[in-house]
């Protein structure tokens, strides 16, 4: 095997631009300026952005609202979803945008595009896509997290990815697909202009639809279910007038087949909707990177998709996209290589589509560690050198800082080796990245479940912990699954990490300070175990649809040609202690970092220790330290406070007690609560904040069935 490096791993604080960069890229850098203003979106009180600026920091220098007031802010209207579609407790996968004087955002899993009065809550107009088959067998209906705008030529314009995969562009003020932009859909209902078909241009030149032979493409059904399945997670970013669109796939833990359609990332024309260009997220003969699929892997392997919102830094021309793994994501003996451009921080010429530079951050992954969160953009000064920084928070716990404009890593980063896989035919990477600064959210990521993490609430605690740890290999981040069934000839493995999904609740920043906000949890487990296939496909049923192939409704169709050698079987979990685990629990962690020197400066408990620990028996009469409570914290930056909540955990509707509804205005430098309001209904995701005629609001995303706002806004102001 030929090892690709990662051409950023220099131990060195040094601003050198790398050499594949080119020499447009090396002009760039030589005329980027460092601690400017922040990024384009929230001038003049706007919101434009998902992540209001175009550095995805979720911050806003609005302070009308400060601490002196906040505790006089009142509900000004709520907006509802109840009438929009099916799943409303997922609606709140969206940030709204405000801009040109409007809301807008997209509601429950029909993605529906609306348009909401700033002032009254109302709403305005509405679009839906029309219904196709596509559509209802998409894995991500109701993960798309917003829209996207732009104005050109004057006109204020919303796009749209849809879970079918179709690009939209509609006009701001009215909802209508634009007049003579993109290209006809040969369906019926479908609008004749506004709208681009994805699919065509994301199979062209793929050699699994080239060799294709059962039929012509059909819109209806867009990517054949035999050879994948296509969606989106995240709304297009506009950047310089070129429309990026990012791609999502089912995910890859729900699957065994090893073939799938390749997430290439696209860019249209913002004004007249052509298309421009493709990056091949799977290298191709010829190809940077193309050597890291090794066994002619990259002919057939797929997905890699870009679940996470992207960001970009129009002064430069470039955007920066974040990938997951590819196929089978538990076994990777089909796939062997660091498999670029899986687990990767991209950076790419939004003119062209080229690749500036990378950081690949986990290489051959089969943790499902893909990189969940937008990349963060903002100036920092280090070591009294001006740096526009790119700053990347992983599942894992691991924060990885770099210089934007050259990939150049801000602190060092080290390869360490790592725990290999015992299953019969997989592979795992000899190392893995880990940057020395800053330190992890949590440091038990570093080595894993050692005595300092131990449970030792009493001796006895202590002593039965220790004895069921001396059965485990302990490691930390990188612990690959065991065959099953195994023999002793195997050792158990036991990894940690401190991340948590930070999928529900991404970082922020503070351009103007430095700071950096991540909530996270502790999580320890036996990663379970794998079980041969012996060929047979696992894929979803809930996937099947009637289709040309004959495939009906809840069967599961046969779906590829070829399919893992092992797949995830029985999970294999850890022992408790009478419901105890074996670590000290830290469920909800707040964490601030001054990222000008990649130190921590305070980390906060978010709620209070659950019951069923505070209570437990074995634990009477003790001082418990307090392990945070139910409910992620979600967060956003606004003048000199940190507006905070806790946001319903993933797949559940139920409020928790130790979850109260309120939403706190935090001192952003210490984070002490400053003040603190009611909320009608358990925050969820995000929130932004804008001006309007001269009044500042608070639109926080809440939902709960039990509360009677299933999926809602509810915007604050000032009496």
């Amino acid at each position: 095997m030929t090892k690709m490096p990662n051409a950023e791993l220099r131990p060195v604080r040094t601003q050198a631009p790398m050499f594949c960069l080119g020499l447009a890229s090396a002009l760039l850098i030589l005329t980027a300026t460092a601690a400017s203003a922040q990024l384009p979106g929230t001038e003049n009180g706007e919101w434009r952005y998902l992540g209001g600026d175009a550095g995805h920091t979720r911050s806003s220098t609005l302070d009308q609202i400060n601490a002196s007031n906040f505790e006089d802010l009142e509900v000004d209207w709520i907006w509802k979803s109840d009438n929009f579609g099916p799943n409303l407790d997922y609606f709140s996968r969206a940030t709204p945008i405000y801009a040109d004087g409007m809301i807008y955002t997209v509601a429950t899993t029909r993605r529906q595009v609306v348009a909401i009065d700033p002032d009254t809550g109302e709403t305005i107009w509405m679009f839906r896509e029309p219904e196709t088959v596509r559509f209802l067998r998409s894995p991500r209906r109701s993960y798309g997290k917003g829209v996207a705008y732009a104005e050109v030529n004057g006109r204020g314009v919303i796009y749209i990815t849809t879970p079918a995969f179709f690009l939209w562009a509609l006009d701001a003020k009215t909802g209508r697909p634009l007049e003579n932009w993109g290209s006809p859909v040969p369906l019926d209902d479908f609008e004749q202009t506004g709208v681009v078909d994805l699919v065509p241009q994301l199979l062209d030149g793929w050699g699994q639809w080239e060799r294709w032979d059962q039929g012509p493409y059909d819109p209806n059904y867009g990517v054949p279910r035999e050879l994948g399945m296509v969606t989106s997670s995240a709304p297009p970013i506009v950047v310089n007038g070129v429309v990026v669109v990012l791609v999502g796939h089912q995910p890859s833990y729900g699957q065994t087949r090893i073939e799938n359609i390749p997430g290439d990332i696209m860019g249209y024309d913002a004004e007249t909707g052509e298309f421009l260009w493709k990056f091949h997220v799977i290298p191709r003969p010829g190809e940077f990177g193309h050597e890291t699929w090794e066994n002619d892997a990259w002919m057939w392997s797929g997905d890699m998709s870009s679940w996470a919102p992207a960001s970009a830094d129009p002064e430069l021309g470039l955007v920066y996209i974040v990938t997951n793994a590819s196929t089978v994501q538990s076994y990777t003996g089909h796939r062997p290589g660091d498999n670029l451009f899986g687990g990767t921080l991209l950076a790419l010429d939004v003119q062209t589509g080229e690749r500036r530079w990378h950081f690949q951050i986990h290489r051959s992954d089969q943790w499902n560690y893909d990189l969940p969160t937008a990349p963060i953009l903002m100036d920092l000064t280090v070591d009294g050198v001006e740096i526009p920084a790119v700053i990347q928070n992983t599942k894992q716990g691991l924060i990885f800082a770099f210089n934007r404009a050259t990939g150049e890593p801000i602190w060092p980063i080290e390869d360490r080796p790592v725990i290999q896989t015992q299953v019969p035919g997989n592979y795992t990477s000899a190392t893995q990245p880990y940057p020395t600064w800053p330190e992890p959210v949590d440091r038990i990521v570093i080595d894993g479940l050692t005595e300092e993490f131990v449970i030792d609430y009493t001796p006895e605690l202590n002593a039965e912990a220790r004895i069921i740890l001396s059965q485990y290999q302990i490691g930390g981040l990188y612990v690959p699954a065991l065959p099953f069934p195994h023999d002793n000839d195997f050792t158990n493995n036991l990894g940690c990490r401190g991340g948590g999904d930070i999928i529900y609740h991404p970082p922020v920043a503070d351009p103007s300070t430095g700071m950096f906000y991540a909530s996270h949890r502790r999580t320890c487990s036996a990663p379970g175990f794998m079980e041969p296939t012996n060929g047979v496909d696992r894929d979803n049923p809930n996937y099947a649809v009637p289709g040309p192939t004959g495939a009906t409704p809840n069967s599961t169709p046969t779906t590829g040609t070829t399919v893992a050698a092992w797949s995830p079987g029985r999970f294999g979990g850890l022992p408790t202690l009478d419901g105890l685990r074996l670590w000290k629990p830290m469920e909800n962690q707040l964490t601030a970092y001054q990222m000008n020197t990649g130190d921590k400066t305070w980390s906060v408990t978010i709620g209070q220790t659950s019951e069923r620990i505070s209570s437990h028996p074995r634990l009477a009469g003790l001082d418990i330290p307090n392990a945070g409570g139910a409910g992620w914290s979600i967060q956003m930056v606004m003048g000199d406070l940190l507006i905070q909540t806790r946001a319903l955990s993933w797949g559940t509707t139920q409020i928790r007690p130790d979850a109260p509804l309120e939403l706190h205005a935090r001192d952003k430098m210490t984070g002490e609560i400053l003040g603190t309001i009611d909320l009608p209904a358990p925050g969820q995701y995000g929130m932004m904040t804008y001006m309007h005629e001269g009044k500042q609001y608070i639109v926080v995303q809440i939902g709960s069935v039990q509360t009677g706002y299933p999926g809602a806004l509810v915007a604050y102001t000032l009496p």
